[in-house]
């Protein structure tokens, strides 16, 4: 796979500094039972790398802070962690509202039968990946027989009350483009969405994210294979959009990564560009967060960082728009 950062690392990205971290993103790992093409952290089923119990104890002692107030778990398929049902019952413990962004598929994998009722039971808050509503595409992106899958799983969801409009369970869809261009309007697709899900399945949702693919890993990768790459970082750097600067996730917002080290978001997770500890200068780890003041700390940047402010913006919370 080639490796976009030599072409991304000179940069003329504005200098953005940290606020007080109120979110937590932890990848648990990169196990995972998908291998997409668009995937920023190379997951798949033969991946190794898990959170160990260790840096999870380290991660409750930061969810303890009173400016923390969201544990958002990722992968991977973070549900794949053999830990992952302890952390999400001991953050309930810190009143710590928990994401976790499921694939959908591991739902239906043997031995995860059980998993969208704990899921359920717990409140957690799913963010679910379905970059189309079209099964060509999420075939095409995610592997054949995928979205069957994803449908059979927002089922099984929306029978549980995720969805409903009357329920505190949160159900969020993403989408990704499938090649190099952006989201269109978040809203507008949205109600393409919901029409299409309903009409065709029954299927009901609360939101949708549009998520811009990131010049990295798998698909900058194919985007260097295919002779795409300078086209499609010239359309992010020329649909920058100066307000969307305000709205960066990280800002208030920890990546962590399954070792315990810290970056300001998880496409810099995956460059390796971590945050430096300033009293030493080597790494931030996730137990040395408790003894550093994160404030005004200088945000890592590189021309990947256009891909979260062109146009509508991204984020892993969706479109600024």
């Amino acid at each position: 796979m080639r490796d976009t950062w030599p072409l991304l690392e000179q940069t003329s990205f504005p200098v953005i500094k940290r606020k007080i971290p109120e979110i937590l993103q932890v990848n648990l790992g990169y196990l995972c039972n998908q291998s997409c093409l668009h995937c920023h952290v190379n997951a798949g089923p033969t991946r190794k790398e898990l959170m160990t119990g260790e840096n999870i104890d380290h991660l409750l002692e930061v969810l303890a802070l009173p400016s923390t107030h969201t544990l958002d778990l990722t992968g991977g398929a973070p549900e794949m962690n053999p830990l992952f049902k302890d952390l999400v019952r001991a953050s309930h413990e810190h009143n710590v509202k928990v994401i976790d962004r499921c694939n959908l598929t591991i739902l239906l994998e043997p031995g995860f039968e059980d998993m969208a009722v704990f899921l359920a039971e717990n409140k957690v808050q799913i963010v679910a990946s379905l970059p189309c509503y079209l099964q060509d595409n999420v075939d095409g992106q995610r592997g054949k027989g995928v979205y069957q899958k994803s449908i059979d799983a927002l089922k099984i969801l929306n029978q549980l009350g995720y969805g409903k409009g009357d329920s505190d369970l949160n159900l969020t869809l993403v989408y990704n483009p499938t090649g190099p261009y952006l989201p269109p309007s978040q809203k507008e697709l949205q109600v393409d969405y919901q029409r299409f899900l309903q009409d065709e399945f029954g299927i009901v949702f609360n939101q949708l994210f549009t998520i811009t693919n990131m010049p990295i890993a798998r698909f900058g990768s194919t985007l260097l294979s295919k002779g795409e790459f300078e086209s499609y970082m010239n359309l992010l750097k020329n649909s920058f959009n100066v307000a969307n600067l305000q709205n960066l996730m990280c800002m208030n917002q920890l990546s962590v990564d399954w070792r315990g080290y810290v970056y300001d978001c998880d496409f810099n997770q995956m460059l390796s560009m971590n945050i430096e500890n300033p009293g030493n200068g080597l790494p931030l780890h996730i137990r040395d967060v408790l003894d550093t003041n994160m404030e005004d700390i200088s945000i890592r940047v590189a021309d990947h960082c256009y891909g979260c402010t062109a146009g509508q913006g991204s984020s892993c919370g969706g479109a600024f728009d």
